[in-house]
């Protein structure tokens, strides 16, 4: 099953070399190129695709502004002139995002990349529940298998996954985007803070849950009813 693209850009140089790099990996189907944004977005919220090259500063919309305007978003990809834009682009849970002048090497990484992401996501769109899920660290695609996880740390714009027998995984991603990904019945916010994985836990104190590995995390008022439901008091 080939994944199936579009790309925006007002350049037409940057929509030709697009064009170029991806014919040249036969995974891709390159449906169509905008060099109108608008025309762009209007295509997808009628034709969805697997995945989205956008620049990120055009003169009608911004392709932040775009992205974030999709009730479905497929993968995407930013290409940009200018670094500063990387972490919007990641915040919004992009795959990749391209700094121009684009190289094919870099191009090339990138598809790697792309097509193991879809590889994955629809492997585990058939299964009863994720077993792994994938986040950004330190510029790559990081594996992070469900039953390796101990707690989840919130630290502002960023997480920190703690895991049972490796260090922990530090990805831009809010606390609440995570919780989406995770299964209920083996994952649960306990703090504005915290999610812990439900069998890491030894004991429940009076708002406190003590992990085997030794970790107390606290349970704040909001959650209260979460424990509650546990020892069933």
């Amino acid at each position: 099953m080939k994944i199936k693209a579009i790309a925006i850009d007002d350049e037409p140089l940057a929509l030709e070399l697009i064009k170029s790099y991806t014919a040249q990996f036969p995974a891709l189907q390159l449906l169509q190129t905008f060099d109108d944004a608008l025309s762009g977005a209007e295509f997808l919220r009628s034709r969805p695709v697997d995945l989205l090259f956008i620049d990120i500063n055009m003169p009608d919309i911004t392709g932040i502004d775009l992205v974030r305007s999709l009730p479905e978003k497929p993968m995407i990809i930013f290409m940009t002139a200018h670094k500063r834009f990387a972490y919007e682009g990641f915040e919004l849970d992009a795959l990749d995002y391209l700094l121009k002048p684009i190289s094919l090497e870099r191009f090339a990484r990138t598809m790697h990349k792309t097509i193991g992401q879809y590889r994955h996501l629809h492997s585990t769109a058939a299964a009863k529940e994720p077993e792994s899920l994938f986040v950004y660290a330190e510029y790559k695609l990081v594996r992070i298998w469900l039953d390796d996880i101990d707690y989840i740390e919130s630290l502002e714009d960023y997480i920190r996954i703690h895991l049972h027998n490796a260090r922990p995984v530090l990805t831009l991603m809010p606390l609440k985007k995570i919780l989406e990904k995770l299964p209920q019945d083996r994952f649960q916010r306990i703090h504005r803070s915290y999610i812990v994985a439900v069998s890491s836990i030894c004991s429940i104190a009076w708002r406190k849950v003590l992990l085997y590995s030794g970790t107390a995390l606290p349970v704040s008022d909001t959650y209260a009813d979460v424990i509650r439901g546990w020892t069933g008091k």
